[in-house]
């Protein structure tokens, strides 16, 4: 069986739902679910202080990738010592988690048979449901690939095909993945806000998340506002809403007056492109449409505030 390094949350639960958590040797630093791969050495730490406000984040992260430095350090030593046969990691947002080049160059002076690099580019839901196959491909199980994407896409399938069956009212949506800077979410979320039966205001599929100033959130005026910053539980994410709450222009926002502004677990799900992307769906479905959809997430992956 393959020895896997995964150094992506997401890959790290994709590699489990296809049957080879047993076959993890390594994970990243911010790799914990399913819980039990916390077991695992940690290969990699950021560069920045991840403490402090949305703001200071921001920039010390900017401040890396202008002096062209990666945000992401890889053990590499450690990495050596595992021997693995295949590292997972992804290509997507080089300011995420560790990227191709950060795992090559980790690699680059290895002697003998390299690791397999399995780079994952999710930009669009479809890339999710691709780099899973891809995953299960790399690892010589094809078919538990296929599995996993039959149920996934039918879970997706089923919540969309009865959001768009009832005569309900579309809400229109923004999906807050940034708190300060303000930023929309982009990517696979625009679709999955459609799928849920609302219309997404900004961000578009398949694109990344685009930077936003509040003046756009007020003049769109949205029927719901959803709060997950990327990295995020709802507590942290939490501790930065003074920097929208406390606008004077806040409270007269339509979502506001009529409490239909919602935090989620940005970190757990909406910015996990793995397999808990059918509880993503579960969560935008029950904030939209209360009286169609009920799947207990209300309390764990969001909350009204």
């Amino acid at each position: 069986m393959p020895r896997i390094v995964s150094l992506l949350p997401s890959a790290t639960e994709i590699v489990c739902a296809l049957g080879f958590e047993s076959d993890l040797v390594g994970r990243s630093h911010e790799c914990d679910f399913p819980a039990s791969v916390t077991r695992l050495p940690a290969l990699t730490e950021a560069k920045f202080n991840p403490e402090g406000t949305s703001a200071e984040i921001d920039q010390r992260v900017k401040q890396i990738v202008r002096d062209a430095l990666s945000v992401y350090r890889v053990d590499a030593p450690k990495l050596r010592e595992l021997r693995p046969d295949v590292i997972v990691t992804q290509s997507q947002c080089e300011v995420c988690a560790v990227s191709q080049s950060d795992v090559e160059a980790a690699v680059a002076d290895w002697l003998g048979t390299r690791p397999r690099i399995v780079s994952l580019a999710p930009y669009a839901l479809d890339d999710v449901f691709i780099d899973m196959q891809r995953t299960a491909d790399a690892l010589g199980a094809p078919e538990n690939g296929k599995k996993l994407v039959k149920g996934l896409r039918a879970r997706l399938a089923s919540i969309a095909d009865k959001a768009r069956g009832q005569t309900v009212r579309r809400p229109t949506v923004a999906t807050v993945e940034w708190i300060d800077p303000l930023m929309a979410a982009g990517n696979w979320m625009p679709t999955l806000v459609e799928m849920a039966g609302g219309i997404n205001l900004f961000g578009k599929a398949g694109e990344h998340s685009p930077w936003m100033e509040f003046a756009e959130l007020a003049a769109k005026d949205p029927e719901v506002i959803l709060i997950s910053p990327c990295g995020f539980n709802m507590n942290r994410a939490a501790e930065d809403l003074p920097v929208l709450t406390g606008r004077p222009e806040w409270p007269k926002l339509r979502a506001v007056r009529e409490r239909r502004v919602f935090m989620a677990d940005g970190n757990q799900y909406f910015n996990r492109p793995g397999p808990r992307i059918a509880e993503s769906l579960e969560i935008l479905a029950e904030i939209l449409h209360p009286k169609l959809f009920s799947f207990g997430h209300e309390g764990s992956g969001w909350r009204r505030l």
